[in-house]
């Protein structure tokens, strides 16, 4: 049985299945004037990670925040494949759904790498700006966990629905600062999303975008380097999978690049530290912004 925290609950409400390509994604949605944001969450959770941001946002932007194929509360289906071409797919066929002809995009973890294959398509000009969070920018830079490791092995299959919560609440914590630990309360709503629809026993598949991304290295580089379009990484120093060792990677192949430093912050800033994170999207979103 799927059994949802009340604050997933409320998340829930925030919107509702969309179909696409013989798939169904939840797509929370709110706002209804400004510039349009579509935000990209990372592995293994939801779109859910979003939701510190949600109401400030929501006065001055039209939000759009699916949850990927395979994870949250879309569908699972155990015979996709969940590569990080098959999410862009699905998400540049969402926009197309609803309307959307121009869009900044808000990405974090597997998120920036789904953000990144949209911007090397980059097409008509959909896309206005970047805003990366913690995740693999640099492929060669990024340093998995043990887990991850794991259940991307030929074990994977085996160990994905056998992962124990207290083992899953291990791996969550160690990438939050050191100051900025979850609380019991979240780390139940991650597990509970995890596990929404059977999902842990797809975990290794969905999981395996870090090896993915390596092979589409340089295609995922190339435009940020060719500063196709603006960029503000947003890095949570802290973070021992994407923290200061991805951001000074980034900086030394783009000299001039747009970093936001966040001390002491781990793997999800929009969590740990929002107030932060909403002031540096904003001041990049009012300088890059095309609408009014």
């Amino acid at each position: 049985m799927d059994r949802l925290t009340p604050a997933l609950r409320h998340w829930q409400a925030q919107g509702g299945m969309v179909a696409l390509g013989g798939h169904r994604l939840f797509v929370a949605q709110a706002g209804q004037h400004g510039s349009v944001l579509l935000f990209i969450h990372g592995y293994p959770t939801s779109s859910y990670d979003w939701h510190p941001l949600w109401a400030p946002l929501a006065t001055r932007h039209r939000l759009i925040a699916p949850d990927l194929l395979g994870m949250g509360f879309s569908d699972k289906p155990a015979d996709h494949a969940y590569g990080i071409e098959n999410h862009a797919d699905l998400l540049e066929a969402l926009l197309d759904r609803l309307g959307v002809q121009q869009v900044h995009i808000v990405a974090h973890d597997l998120g920036v790498s789904v953000a990144q294959e949209m911007l090397a398509r980059r097409r008509a000009q959909r896309i206005l700006s970047l805003t990366l969070l913690n995740g693999g920018v640099c492929p060669e830079a990024y340093q998995p966990r043990m887990l991850q490791h794991l259940l991307s092995s030929p074990l994977g299959r085996w160990i994905a629905p056998r992962i124990p919560q207290k083992a899953f609440e291990r791996t969550i914590t160690r990438l939050f600062g050191p100051q900025t630990r979850p609380s019991p309360a979240l780390l139940q709503d991650f597990w509970a999303l995890v596990n929404y629809h059977n999902g842990r026993a797809i975990s290794h598949k969905t999981g395996r975008f870090y090896i993915d991304r390596m092979a589409l290295r340089d295609r995922l580089v190339v435009p940020l380097l060719q500063h196709v379009v603006p960029v503000r990484l947003v890095n949570g120093a802290a973070d021992p999978n994407s923290g200061a060792h991805m951001a000074a990677r980034y900086r030394t192949l783009v000299p001039d690049a747009d970093v936001v430093s966040l001390p002491g912050i781990g793997h999800w800033p929009q969590i740990e530290a929002p107030d932060q994170v909403l002031q540096a999207l904003e001041e990049f979103l009012q300088k890059h912004d095309q609408i009014g």
